[in-house]
């Protein structure tokens, strides 16, 4: 058996793995990283939206402080990763000109509004506007939708412009490895490295594991599982894509539509989706989910018939069994970034602020402090151990 010896392995090369492995490398470790296809797991069909607000559930109330702690540190986040890859401002499409939330019928619009009472008990920004107003926001919004909400603080950036800029800075300073991991090393009862398909030994002071879905095949105390959904890529000339993140709801099923900073020839792409199952990840195309996908996004944004389709993509999400991440020490050497569900993109920032604090790096700011504060409450790799104990999470 061959065997490689450096400061940190990273399992995983998601936007989250590649965040991790650059933020090592900015403490000063030698970092490998190991995975076969990087980069398509989940980040390959996120959409990017950074929406703490509209992502905001009844009895998740934890989810929600991650999230806004994280989304505080976007900026600064997309502007050192740019800098870091060489990349002008605006590379990785940061865009923070809102959301507009849109409800097709009066059903619609009564859970709209019970969420928008959710919103105010914890603080969060959104305020119902009429049909109308949402029009004058979004030109393109349909006739038939009966009521909506503006939010202002929920944004959106590009994951696979991310991904590529962390890519580029991962490959010049560290090591990718295109191989699975296939067991963890373990002496003392602590983790010391890993060991890929092709038998080889990687030995490390720190592994951290970002496997997304599959990590508690390697770990069984990462409980994770698989979320499929599907996201689809139009192609619309710009009198036809929205300008603005649009989500909503057509007869209780949620959609959204995403769109692209214009390209040259003034078209944009919009990312459509939403669709959210428990079942195994196959990474297969139900017909029936695009079908549905189409049907919803053209109730609320009508223009989007003349769009052409250009991909569609199914994978699967991380979820955990309260559906927050895990951030942070899961045994001596073991640190766990994975389980982000449907936030990952938004949850990127913070989980650097965390690799960081782990490493021993000072947070940059009150905002970064604040976010290794909410990983460490909400985050805790240990916290289902402390509830069978009977402590609180």
């Amino acid at each position: 058996m061959s065997g490689h010896v450096c400061d940190v392995v990273v399992v995983g090369a998601g936007i989250i793995g590649l965040t991790a492995a650059w933020r090592a490398l900015e403490a000063g470790a030698s970092v490998t990283v190991l995975d076969p296809a990087p980069g398509d797991g989940a980040t390959r069909a996120a959409a990017g939206m950074l929406a703490p607000v509209l992502e905001a559930g009844f009895g998740e109330a934890g989810q929600a402080r991650l999230g806004t702690a994280s989304l505080a540190l976007w900026p600064g986040f997309a502007a050192r990763v740019e800098r870091a890859a060489g990349l002008p401002p605006g590379a990785v499409g940061l865009d923070t000109t809102g959301t507009l939330a849109v409800a097709y019928d009066g059903d619609d619009l009564a859970g709209l509004r019970r969420l928008l009472v959710l919103h105010r008990q914890l603080g969060l920004g959104s305020a119902e506007i009429p049909a109308d107003e949402a029009r004058r926001r979004e030109p393109g919004v349909g006739p038939r939708v009966t009521g909506a909400a503006w939010v202002p603080g929920d944004h959106q950036a590009d994951p696979r412009a991310v991904h590529a800029a962390l890519t580029t800075v991962v490959a010049v300073r560290g090591t990718l490895v295109g191989r699975r991991a296939a067991a963890l090393t373990w002496s003392g009862g602590a983790v010391v490295g890993v060991v890929d398909d092709a038998g080889t030994a990687y030995r490390a002071g720190t592994v951290v594991l970002a496997t997304g879905h599959a990590g508690g095949d390697l770990f069984p105390g990462a409980a994770t599982r698989p979320v499929p959904g599907t996201t689809l890529r139009l192609r619309a000339d710009a009198d036809h894509a929205p300008g603005v993140v649009v989500r909503g709801t057509v007869q209780g099923r949620p959609v959204y539509a995403v769109p692209r900073a214009p390209r040259v020839d003034g078209s944009r792409e919009v990312v459509v989706g939403a669709t959210s199952d428990e079942r195994d990840d196959d990474r297969l195309t139900r017909a029936g989910d695009v079908f549905a996908l189409l049907r919803d996004a053209r109730a609320l944004l009508p223009g989007l018939d003349d769009a052409v389709l250009l991909e569609t993509t199914t994978r699967a999400r991380p979820g955990t069994p309260d559906n927050a991440p895990y951030l942070g020490w899961a045994a001596d050497g073991l640190y766990l970034a994975a389980g982000h569900h449907r936030n990952g993109i938004l949850l990127t920032p913070l989980t650097a602020a965390a690799v960081d604090h782990a490493l021993g790096v000072a947070p940059p700011g009150p905002d970064a402090a604040a976010a290794v504060a909410a990983a460490a409450r909400y985050a805790d790799p240990h916290r289902f151990a402390q509830l069978d104990q009977g402590g609180t999470a």
